[in-house]
């Protein structure tokens, strides 16, 4: 009857029903066929979302969207450009570094790709960089947001495999700092290249306009992951934190946030939760189904019957991961695969927290790929831009992503570092 029912999810899947519409309707059908009680959809559906930490999620989502009305998004791109932008090809570092710093506040990268999207590929095509680069270079920059902390898919992570959030935030800052050092190395033979232009050094002056402009804003990740890891507040109150401060911001430093903008952004976040609540509502049932009929525990005595090793189930889950970002958003995912991976993690002895971080990165790489690809789908918009064309000019800033997602699998210790330090 399994078959069936997976079977049936897939085949609404394609025929293009949502994916929580196909797991509700197959879910109805598979316990009308096996004579269960119907009370057990909403039974189930309310107890996967009846959790406290996800009280982050919407809010942390209202902070991107606070912090790219309300002016952050500028002065960030500003303070990254007086950085880096003496390199060659200084945007493009710019734009690394500023995706490196939005990510301390919004943890998300449609916020990252929406907020400095714009602005990074309007002032990389000015100073005549080309438009594929610009799209290339924005798009796969926005890929760090969910990895440095603050960020969304941890909180659905540690949700749905029990992880400690505090130990996830931590363990990914090296992870992300590779990603931009990796970036910033591929922009770098790109533009010594192509002859991209570089500026010239700014004067200090100019500097310290720009830091003392996004003081404020920079302070964001400083108050954020001060409070939680001193105890000041829990990752749940931190968000709470992070949307007064953000409205602070917005309407009293930067005045450039109005009353008018708040309907608007509220609605766009009960939008957004209400579509990911109910998918994590039928998820509910679905897990409930597996595990009914034993497919976790088939799968885990597959894995111990076949003495099939860590470093080589990391390697099946890495391929699973990326074809899987391809196909689907990284929120369902992490909840769909979360009932098969999490048996198999602990019997292995695989530390929950080092494989979030690859779960993480490796669905972001799917951000960037075709058919779903929402990330680089916003991008492309941005850069007026067909999805193919953006897609064919992003595929070889794909290969450093790669190669530090080869590094964060295989050398755990570099991930488990500072939550060894501060939280063990």
């Amino acid at each position: 009857m399994i078959g069936v029912y997976v079977l049936l999810i897939v085949v609404l899947v394609f025929l293009n029903v949502p994916i929580s519409i196909s797991i509700a309707l197959s879910s109805l059908f598979y316990l009308i066929v096996q004579g269960i009680p119907l009370i057990v959809i909403p039974k189930q559906m309310f107890e996967i979302i009846n959790s406290f930490p996800f009280i982050a999620f919407p809010m942390f989502m209202l902070v991107g969207l606070l912090m790219n009305a309300g002016g952050t998004s500028r002065r960030i791109f500003d303070f990254a450009e007086s950085l880096v932008g003496h390199m060659r090809g200084g945007l493009g570092h710019v734009n690394v570094i500023a995706s490196l710093i939005f990510s301390g506040m919004s943890g998300s990268a449609i916020s990252d790709a929406g907020g400095l999207g714009a602005i990074e590929i309007e002032a990389m095509k000015e100073r005549g960089y080309d438009t594929e680069f610009a799209v290339a270079i924005t798009a796969a920059s926005a890929t760090i947001g969910p990895i440095v902390p603050p960020s969304v898919p941890v909180i659905i992570y540690a949700m749905a495999f029990g992880a400690s959030i505090g130990e996830l935030f931590l363990a990914g800052f090296i992870p992300g700092f590779l990603m931009a050092i990796a970036l910033m190395i591929m922009v770098f033979f790109y533009s010594r290249k192509r002859d991209y232009p570089k500026m010239a050094f700014p004067p200090v002056k100019v500097i310290f306009k720009n830091f003392y402009r996004a003081f404020l804003a920079l302070l964001t990740p400083v108050i954020l992951l001060g409070g939680m890891f001193s105890g000041i507040f829990t990752p749940t109150e931190a968000a709470a934190v992070a949307v007064v401060w953000s409205l602070l911001l917005g309407f009293i430093a930067y005045r450039e946030l109005k009353w008018r903008d708040i309907p608007r952004l509220f609605i766009e976040v009960v939008v957004r939760i209400g579509v990911v609540l109910f998918l994590l509502a039928t998820v509910g049932s679905l897990t409930w189904i597996l595990t009914r009929e034993n497919v976790p525990r088939q799968l885990l005595g597959f894995i111990v019957s076949a003495n099939i090793s860590p470093p080589v189930f990391l390697l099946l889950a890495n391929i699973i991961l990326l074809l899987m970002g391809m196909v689907t958003t990284i929120t369902p995912s992490i909840i769909l695969l979360s009932p098969i991976f999490l048996p198999i993690i602990q019997q292995l002895g695989i530390d929950p927290v080092h494989f979030g971080i690859v779960v993480i990165l490796n669905l972001m790489i799917g951000t960037l790929t075709p058919p779903v690809g929402p990330v680089l789908y916003v991008i492309s918009t941005m850069g007026n831009m067909s999805f193919q064309k953006a897609f064919k000019a992003t595929l070889p800033f794909i290969l450093p992503l790669l190669i530090v997602l080869l590094i964060v699998t295989y050398f755990p210790d570099l991930v488990l570092l500072l939550p060894r330090i501060f939280m063990r």
